[in-house]
């Protein structure tokens, strides 16, 4: 039996609550757990601190006894330093930004860098003005 540390769905819809559980893999992921293990609320701020609520000490134990946790818990475990966060693939080139939307990106720096150059000039240009007629 391979145990896996996961989250179990809960809450209404759009309104998601998870519980951190210890399950079978082959069983459902609402269904059948071992040992329920925290919770994790994401409808709550990042820095609330009932966001993201475990048993540490049981988690260690379930990690010890080779129980893997799924990619999203291994971030949020990351977080509390129990497990190495996880590696993040290289994103595809398909993914990438195409020509076009360099050229956009490239055309607004450059009118940016304009802007700031003509602030600077026009800030310099009202210092000496009344520079000389202090």
């Amino acid at each position: 039996m391979s145990v896996r540390i996961r989250l179990s769905r809960g809450g209404s819809k759009k309104r998601p609550f998870y519980r951190v559980v210890a399950a079978d893999s082959r069983a459902p992921r609402d269904g059948r757990f071992i040992e329920r293990l925290g919770s994790y609320n994401p409808m709550l701020p990042q820095d609330n601190a009932q966001r993201f609520v475990v048993n540490e000490e049981r988690i260690k134990y379930w990690l010890s006894q080779g129980a893997q946790p799924t990619e999203r818990l291994e971030k949020l475990l990351s977080t509390l330093g129990l497990v190495k966060a996880p590696v993040i693939p290289a994103q595809p080139k398909k993914s990438a930004l195409k020509a076009k939307a360099l050229e956009r990106i490239k055309e607004k720096e450059e009118k940016a860098k304009a802007a700031a150059e003509a602030a600077a000039e026009a800030a310099a240009a009202a210092s000496a003005d009344e520079s000389a007629s202090a």
